[in-house]
């Protein structure tokens, strides 16, 4: 028999993790051709976060589910269910990332696994954990956005190098009462912590556009000289930003409409940390001022599906995030892959 929910689903605690490595533009342009103000300019990158050799995404992943526990002030043995996206797990697909960070935390007998959706991996692995909770006896679920993306970069080549970094980003999905849902929100059209909807989309006619070509069924590698090309991220830069462009417009507007609101009832926009320029298209498009996207690609660069969990621990960490606040995160990425969570904080 399932226990009763007392309270909707929400976000308990947001947590990260980011390599100590720090480099800047100006370190990178000391190996690659390229320099601080046209990264910037073209990306809105200064810096960031890359892995050492002997770390794993499941390392990366632990850690910022440690922080999440630590904030959310529940014990690690009250986790009910572990889902961790990635594009870079620690070995390929066996055994999943998932199962080797709940071993690391020391967890035994509960569900966990991977899921690949690009850069909206963390935003699809919400929508997942929180069908699981409305259907089960689950209460607590952490959910983990964490990519090694230094391990499947090639250096040599700026149109990537220059984009990415490593680290992780999650969240705690939770049934249980906290200090939020008793704060007055009496302002507030929608007065409990807990989500309001979700929009999760694909497009698998441009999978191509973004992909690392080499290994997997279609073209396995067995022995013999592995060509560094082959086992490396693709991007056509052009159309990926079309896309992402009209994604995030899309997306911000469909989650808006469909649940009756205002672009004003959104207190924060979180979008995926890809690129300054897509964001400020997004925005001028919506006719929705910058200072509504919080954005922190500037100190972490493309963190893939951990950027968005990243942005939110940050967003925790500041006191940004207020009882009540209304967010809506947007992201798109490999697949291709679009959508985006509406939820009260």
């Amino acid at each position: 028999m399932k226990d009763e929910i007392m309270f909707p689903v929400y976000i308990r605690s947001f947590g990260s993790y980011l390599p100590k490595r720090r480099v800047t533009n100006e370190e990178l342009s000391k190996t690659v051709d390229t320099n601080d103000e046209w990264i910037r300019s073209h990306t809105g990158i200064g810096a960031r976060h890359l892995a050492e050799d002997h770390e794993a995404t499941s390392d990366l992943a632990s850690n910022a589910a440690r922080d999440a526990i630590e904030r959310s002030g529940m014990n690690i043995e009250d986790l009910d269910c572990i889902v961790v996206a990635t594009a870079t797990p620690d070995h390929n697909g066996f055994p999943s990332t998932a199962c080797i960070v709940q071993h690391k935390l020391g967890l035994k007998k509960i569900p966990a696994f991977d899921i690949t959706a690009g850069c909206t991996g963390f935003i699809y692995a919400l929508e997942i954990a929180l069908a699981f909770m409305k259907d089960s006896h689950m209460r607590n679920i952490l959910v983990v956005g964490a990519e090694k993306l230094s391990s499947i970069i090639n250096w040599e080549d700026r149109n990537t190098s220059v984009l990415f970094g490593d680290g992780a980003g999650c969240a705690i999905l939770s049934t249980d009462e906290s200090p939020r849902h008793s704060e007055d929100r009496s302002i507030r059209k929608h007065k409990k912590p807990g989500f309001i909807d979700s929009l999760l989309y694909s497009d698998g006619s441009g999978y191509k556009h973004l992909m690392v070509p080499g290994g997997g069924s279609k073209n396995p590698i067995f022995g013999g000289e592995v060509n560094i090309e082959d086992v490396s991220l693709h991007m056509d830069g052009r159309k990926v930003y079309t896309f992402a462009v009209k994604a995030v417009s899309d997306i911000i507007s469909e989650l808006i409409e469909r649940n009756n609101m205002q672009q004003e009832d959104v207190d924060w926009i979180v979008p995926h940390q890809a690129n300054s320029r897509i964001i400020q298209a997004a925005s001028k498009r919506l006719k929705i001022p910058m200072e509504k996207f919080y954005l922190n690609i500037e100190n972490f660069a493309n963190t893939s599906a951990a950027s968005i969990g990243i942005a939110c621990a940050e967003m925790q960490a500041k006191g940004l995030l207020k009882a009540g606040d209304v967010i809506l995160t947007v992201g798109f990425g490999a697949g291709l892959t679009y959508g985006g969570n509406l939820f009260v904080w």
